[in-house]
């Protein structure tokens, strides 16, 4: 007896367990990606890939039975997710209530489809079709990438309409450094687009498509079956393709193995250092990972000035980020304080002074620095390519350091880099061991959890991206130093850099006209400042999503404690005692925008009413002086007449 109760019991508590995890129909082992509440916003907003999500719940029955068709397609299309990402949302999760019932879904399973670089209020595309079978979905999310325009095109996706023959026939004979597919299918075909994405993550060969009514080509290359490949070699041959089968896997498979086609490495997928990466590092830096800090004082304080000196001067790009950083940077070497708040900083940074051209976006842009799921790759990418960034521009202008106290370095860079990240990297592990590694030195750790499966670890640059910095030595692989560093100065350069998706700075609201006779405000701008418009003005004309150019030096007399023209390295710049107190407990703001003091805003009606209290008090002891003058008098006059 004791031992069925015995038996009884373990069941029972075996049982919950058992439930909670059938329960869970998808897992991080599964090749797609597990949305929450708090995730699904972010990650469909302005996101570079396009993204199909079946929100379900996981007490339907047929979502549990349809769970395994969905893994299949996600495994069927793993290597798209450069370009079209594929994720599941369990709507019966209660964090997960608000959300599913924000995106409208009153059904399960629903199916929503969302467009690349989508806005914060697109809430999807429901697919209605009958048909959810692997091939359906599949061709869906093809029909899905081509109906991007050229504005919202994702990122990673190549092209997928079909060439013509007055673009193909002149590359045959023609030399080059990668195999070029031609597949010829019908207008109605998905097997030439399927293949492209298939072969997305894979270098050394590039995949384009025709069409039967192209009837030159189809002479020219003499096809008279469909689908069918032609392969034009690097060496300028060209041949049909022979297959057992005319179907994707046979093509896909078979151009995978031809000679120096390899899968790419995670940062071959873009060869392009996008800026958004780099304002998105400097957000998560400034507005999160330094919000642990109630204060900065002492080597906190010391190593964050020598950061923010770093960024002005050596930024490549220019524009808001540098302004921003230049005023900060002036704010903090005119300051004659010891302990700063931190949220004094933030303010700042927030452009709480309103300060015409100062602008980080508070938004977090991942487009190089993107990982195949949430919680890969993002900030350590951006921080470390940030970092390259700085140390490539101060080769490149060795004197921008000069009179900042850092000229006197060795490598000024990566010792400014190691004190940041041993003072405030949030991962406290981390920073240690990247202290202790040689300064010359950057051993990549494959393998472990943080690696993403999509970007794995390498040796970096690898042959297909940089294909001169390999060679061989008696059998043994080795560095071309030279070359290598060539191409890390190009790569990292200021030519390469993209502007694209970076956030624009919003235009401020001009003060309101003096509807009065009386005196306009005070004016707490400089007149050419106010003519050159902070450089918002060539933002506008310039290409979309480039922020605006504002030439380094620009006047920022707006900033508390400073003169005109005080520079990163200009100490002991602070206009008097008056101007240092205004630094310490604050500021002043441009016209119409108030009084800014340590994060408590004095707005107008604030300065107003101090304004008439001055007035007044003044007023009230003027009277009180003429009253006992008055009073003084008659006393003197009586007392006389009685001595008399």
């Amino acid at each position: 007896m004791f031992r069925l109760w015995f038996s009884a019991g373990v069941v029972l508590w075996l049982v919950p367990g058992c439930v909670g995890v059938a329960a869970r129909l998808y897992t991080e082992d599964d090749p797609l990606v597990i949305l929450s509440g708090s995730s699904l916003q972010p990650a469909v907003t302005n996101s570079s890939s396009a993204w199909l999500v079946q929100f379900y719940s996981s007490w339907c029955g047929h979502c549990i039975q349809y769970s395994s068709t969905w893994k299949t397609l996600a495994q069927d299309v793993q290597d798209w997710q450069r370009v079209i990402r594929v994720a599941v949302l369990d709507c019966a999760q209660e964090q997960n209530f608000d959300v599913c019932k924000e995106f409208s879904i009153k059904f399960y399973p629903t199916f929503k489809y969302f467009r690349a670089h989508a806005a914060a209020t697109d809430k999807g595309t429901i697919y209605r079709g009958a048909d959810r079978q692997i091939q359906s979905v599949r061709q869906l999310m093809v029909n899905i990438l081509q109906n991007h325009t050229r504005l919202d095109w994702p990122d990673h996706c190549p092209p997928l309409e079909p060439y013509s023959s007055v673009e193909l026939l002149p590359l045959l004979g023609r030399r080059s450094d990668h195999f070029l597919v031609i597949i010829v299918e019908e207008p109605d075909s998905f097997v030439g687009r399927e293949v492209i994405l298939d072969l997305l993550q894979f270098s050394g060969v590039e995949v384009r498509r025709a069409l039967t009514s192209d009837l030159p080509l189809l002479d020219a290359l003499k096809i008279t079956t469909f689908p069918s490949v032609y392969l034009l070699h690097p060496n300028g041959t060209h041949t049909h393709l022979h297959v057992e089968k005319c179907l994707r896997f046979f093509f896909v498979s078979f151009l995978r193995t031809l000679p120096g086609v390899q899968r790419k490495t995670g940062t071959e997928a873009g060869s392009k250092v996008y800026t958004a990466d780099l304002e998105s590092a400097l957000h998560y830096l400034l507005r999160v990972e330094l919000a642990t800090h109630n204060a900065l004082e002492g080597e906190e304080l010391k190593v964050f000035k020598d950061f923010v000196i770093l960024v002005a001067k050596l930024y490549p790009v220019g524009g808001s980020v540098v302004k921003l950083m230049e005023t900060l940077s002036d704010w903090l070497l005119s300051l004659p304080l010891q302990r700063i708040p931190y949220q004094a900083i933030l303010d700042l940074v927030d452009n709480k002074m309103r300060i015409s051209g100062v602008f980080l976006g508070a938004e977090l842009r991942w487009v190089g620095c993107q990982g195949s799921r949430v919680g890969l790759r993002g900030y350590p990418c951006s921080l470390w390519t940030l970092f390259h960034v700085l140390t490539v521009q101060h080769e490149a202008t060795p004197t921008a350091l000069e009179n900042t106290g850092l000229e006197g370095e060795s490598a000024p860079v990566l010792q400014v880099m190691r004190r940041y990240i041993g003072t405030f990297f949030g991962c406290e592990e981390c920073g240690r061991h990247f202290g202790r590694r040689r300064p010359t030195v950057w051993t990549l750790l494959a393998g472990s959890l943080s690696d993403d499966p999509l970007f794995p670890k390498a040796p970096w640059p690898s042959p297909a991206l940089c294909a001169s910095c390999h060679e061989e030595t008696n059998g043994v692989h080795v560095w071309n130093q030279d070359n290598v560093l060539r191409f890390l100065r190009h790569h990292y350069g200021a030519s390469n850099l993209s502007p694209r998706y970076s956030l624009i700075p919003p235009r401020l609201p001009a003060p309101p006209p003096n509807p009065g006779p009386g005196p306009g405000p005070v004016q707490t701008s400089w007149p050419q400042e106010e003519q050159r418009g902070g450089g918002e003005k060539k933002g506008e004309e310039g290409r979309p999503g480039e922020q605006p150019e504002v030439q380094r030096g620009e006047d920022r007399s707006e900033v508390p404690g400073l003169r005109r023209g005080g520079g990163a390295g200009g100490r002991g710049r602070a206009a008097g005692r008056r101007g240092a107190a205004a630094a310490a407990g604050g500021g002043r703001g441009t016209a119409g925008g108030g009084v800014w003091i340590l994060g408590l805003g004095f707005d107008s009606v604030d300065m107003s009413l101090c304004v008439v209290l001055y007035v007044c008090s003044c007023l009230f002891l003027m009277l009180l002086f003429f009253f006992f003058k008055v009073r003084s008098r008659r006393w003197r006059l009586r007392h006389s007449r009685l001595h008399v």
